[in-house]
C-alpha cells in the first residue's frame, strides 16, 4: 500500500547537498503571501542571501535583522508537497534548525471570527507527503504548538488551539469530510501544516506554526468572509502577521 512508504533504513537517491559556507541564520520566517513578501521587501530592502531554484521559477532567500538578530525569509509554494521540497531545498542555503510558518486557513467552525490567530495542535494526515518522512498515522503533533501558545499569551495576541486538517485537494472538501473532521475536533483546515511537520521531525529542524481563520466551511455554502477583496485586514495576506511572525522568531531564537 502507497501509506507504507516510509522507509527509514535505505538512504534516498536524491538529498540536499548542504554547502561548507552555508549562511548561519537564527531563524527562517517563511510566508505563502506574495502581498507579505511585498511588505517585507518594501519596509526592510532586504538583501539575498541565495536562491531555491524551482521548475516554477526562482525563489530568492532574503536576510532580515531584527533586534540584533539574523532571519531568513522567504516565499514558498502552496501545497504540501511543493513546500516541503522549497523547505528540504532551503537548507542548501541557510544554515538554522528554527522554521516559522504562517498563512491562511478554512475555519472550519462559524464561532470563530474571519482573521482570528489559530494555533494547531494536531494536523490530520490527508496528504501523502507526510508518509515518506514519518510512519502513517492519522495525526501528526505539532510539538511546537505549546511554545507558539505561550509566545501569543506573552503579548497578549487572542488566539485559539485545535487540530487541523491538511488536505492536498482544495476541491474535494466535500460535505462528508468536512463532518468528519469537525466531529474529530479539527478548527481549521489547510493544504501543508502535516507535512512540514514531518519533515523538521525528520531532519532534526523545529517548526513553529500559526494560521488565520479564513473563509468558512461551516455554513450551508461556502463563504468567503470578504466584504471588500481590496482590504487584506484579517486575511493571509495581512502584514500582521509577518509582525507576529518576526516577534515569534525574536522569541524562540
Amino acid at each position: 500500500m502507497i501509506i507504507n512508504s516510509f522507509d527509514d533504513k535505505t538512504p534516498a537517491k536524491i538529498n540536499p547537498k548542504y554547502k561548507d559556507d552555508r549562511f548561519k541564520c537564527d531563524a527562517c520566517i517563511i510566508t505563502f503571501s506574495y502581498i507579505i513578501q511585498e511588505y517585507v521587501l518594501n519596509k526592510y530592502n532586504p538583501e539575498i542571501i541565495g536562491n531555491i531554484y524551482t521548475v516554477n521559477g526562482i525563489i530568492p532567500i532574503y536576510k532580515i535583522i531584527y533586534n540584533d538578530k539574523i532571519f531568513a525569509f522567504y516565499k514558498t509554494i502552496l501545497s504540501a508537497a511543493a513546500s516541503v521540497d522549497c523547505l528540504e531545498d532551503s537548507t542548501e542555503v541557510i544554515d538554522t534548525d528554527k522554521y516559522i510558518v504562517f498563512g491562511g486557513s478554512g475555519c472550519l467552525n462559524k464561532e470563530i471570527a474571519r482573521g482570528k490567530i489559530m494555533v494547531p495542535t494536531e494536523a490530520y494526515r490527508d496528504e501523502g507527503t507526510s508518509y515518506h518522512y514519518v510512519e502513517a498515522d492519522d495525526y501528526i503533533k505539532i510539538k511546537q504548538s505549546t511554545i507558539v501558545s505561550n509566545f501569543m499569551d506573552n503579548k497578549q495576541l487572542p488566539y485559539i488551539l485545535g487540530k487541523t486538517w491538511t488536505t492536498d485537494s482544495f476541491y474535494r472538501e466535500t460535505e462528508d469530510n468536512f463532518e468528519k473532521r469537525k466531529a474529530d475536533g479539527c478548527i481549521s483546515v489547510e493544504m501543508e501544516c502535516s507535512a512540514l511537520e514531518a519533515v523538521c521531525d525528520f531532519r532534526n529542524k523545529k517548526l513553529y506554526y500559526f494560521l488565520s481563520s479564513g473563509d468558512l466551511l461551516d455554513a450551508p455554502e461556502w463563504d468567503k468572509r470578504i466584504k471588500n477583496p481590496d482590504d487584506y485586514t484579517g486575511t493571509q495576506h495581512d502584514h500582521r502577521l509577518f509582525d507576529i511572525a518576526n516577534e515569534l522568531a525574536d522569541y524562540v531564537s
